[in-house]
């Protein structure tokens, strides 16, 4: 690490930029790429940022490429001790799944990512791997069988737009299938978590199972893995920062009981929030069933019960209070309440709108949250996180 990057690592890049505009003793364009991929890699790739070597590569690869802690889950679906990542990109996913590997084989068209890659991987100590400048589409066709191949199709059209659809992007897994199944034992594709899940289970043979990935409060990641014949059991791993939350989709349960929004002394002690890799599972009546509790409503998405759940896979609150929005019911809850945190769940306002309605700043130990009782009542629930 030059005495340079060290003592500017910290800085605003764009003023950074700015003096060091005309000055040649450094390499400016690298320097800076390497500053703020740094304090990208400070968050999203701690250990990555602990290594004074690490080359970053350009922005775009860095923006696209997983988080340590999503890499860190993929790593445990390797199976046999080769690995083939045909889309390696930067190799952030790679590098922690090659780790538990005799082999692993790094296949990227860009020499550049090559490059970077290489490098990278003999800063970290992987003295198990091979890069491939190639095609990844060719080189399956090549190669010999093996234990797992990673994907991770390019999401982006010809004129850099997004998109999510399976068969438009690069490459296209639903035509490799067959083949991709033929080389390999295991077969990991990583997708957007915006893809229908549903819809790729159709359109994907033999997916056994299907993780939802997320970090802090979002759904980061959705990985399919394929392998053997057929769709007949498929297991759905919701995985998040407190651990997993799994189930066989199979797994028949009867609907949900709904909460009727007793608003008097019956009311429940506790209050749950699915985390989002949960609600991009959907499977809200399996959640009330494994946990005995019932939903608010149906679209609300939120559960009350009252027992304590610790292993509940999401925020979980003590339920304080419930009200309506008429103003005297707000007034004995809130009680000269000035912040709060608040949220909304199948609800005729946004959060902010509720907020400003209510006269609170955002903060506090307080949570509101505002919904829709089965019986179509608005209401508001108070709590504080437990």
């Amino acid at each position: 690490m030059t005495a340079f990057f060290a003592a500017h690592r910290r800085d605003d890049v764009r003023q950074l930029a700015l003096r060091l505009a005309g000055d040649k003793a450094i390499d400016r364009t690298f320097m800076l790429n390497q500053i703020a991929g740094w304090q990208t890699a400070y968050s999203k790739l701690p250990s990555w940022a602990t290594r004074d070597d690490i080359v970053y590569g350009p922005h775009l690869a860095l923006e696209q490429c997983s988080s340590e802690a999503t890499a860190r889950h993929k790593a445990t679906l390797v199976v046999g001790d080769e690995l083939v990542d045909l889309t390696g990109g930067l190799g952030v996913d790679f590098s922690f799944m090659a780790k538990n590997c005799r082999k692993a084989t790094y296949v990227e068209r860009q020499p550049e990512l090559c490059r970077i890659a290489a490098h990278n991987f003999e800063v970290l100590g992987l003295t198990n791997v091979q890069v491939v400048n190639g095609d990844g589409v060719e080189h399956l066709s090549a190669m010999p069988p093996t234990g797992t191949i990673f994907l991770d199709p390019s999401r982006r059209d010809t004129h850099g737009a997004r998109v999510v659809a399976l068969q438009q992007c690069e490459p296209d897994v639903t035509a490799l299938a067959p083949l991709l199944l033929e080389k390999a034992q295991r077969v990991i594709v990583k997708l957007s978590p915006m893809l229908d899940w549903h819809k790729a289970l159709d359109e994907l043979p033999c997916v056994r199972q299907i993780h939802l990935v997320g970090t802090d409060a979002e759904c980061k990641e959705l990985l399919l893995v394929m392998e053997g014949n057929g769709n007949d059991s498929v297991q759905m791993h919701c995985v998040n920062d407190e651990g997993v939350f799994a189930y066989d989709l199979h797994e028949g349960v009867p609907p949900s009981p709904l909460w009727h929004g007793d608003l008097g002394s019956t009311t429940p002690t506790y209050l749950y929030e699915p985390h989002a890799t949960v609600m991009k599972a959907g499977c809200f009546d399996l959640l009330a069933a494994r946990f005995n509790a019932a939903q608010v409503a149906r679209d609300s998405h939120l559960f009350v019960a009252n027992e304590w759940h610790p292993a509940f896979p999401g925020r979980k609150f003590v339920l304080t209070g419930c009200c309506t929005l008429s103003k005297q019911d707000v007034k004995k809850q809130l009680n000269g309440m000035q912040r709060a945190n608040v949220a909304v769940r199948n609800f005729p306002m946004s959060a902010p709108q509720l907020a400003k309605r209510l006269h609170l700043g955002d903060g506090g130990d307080c949570y509101i949250f505002g919904t829709t009782l089965a019986t179509g009542q608005h209401v508001l629930l108070i709590g504080r996180k437990h």
